[in-house]
């Protein structure tokens, strides 16, 4: 399930991308590394560029057979 919170008026979610293709998606430090504005789960929807990288890094990985993504509707 989504975590839900707010960073002063924008609301912010987990991202189900890197929670579904990261093994160490939880251990992320600062957890805000996992949260992207509203239900934009892209990586220019993410709330930091550490997170934004992380990101654009297991597309790569995930397109290149590196990891598997476990599919889930409407999250690219």
């Amino acid at each position: 399930m989504l975590k839900t919170r707010h960073i002063g008026s924008r609301r912010v979610n987990t991202c189900g991308f890197c929670r579904h293709s990261d093994p160490d998606f939880e251990e992320r430090n600062p957890p805000m590394d996992r949260m992207v504005c509203s239900n934009q789960h892209t990586a220019t929807g993410h709330v930091t560029e550490n997170g934004y990288v992380r990101h654009r890094m297991l597309e790569i990985e995930v397109r290149l057979g590196v990891i598997e993504f476990a599919l889930m509707p409407n999250v690219a």
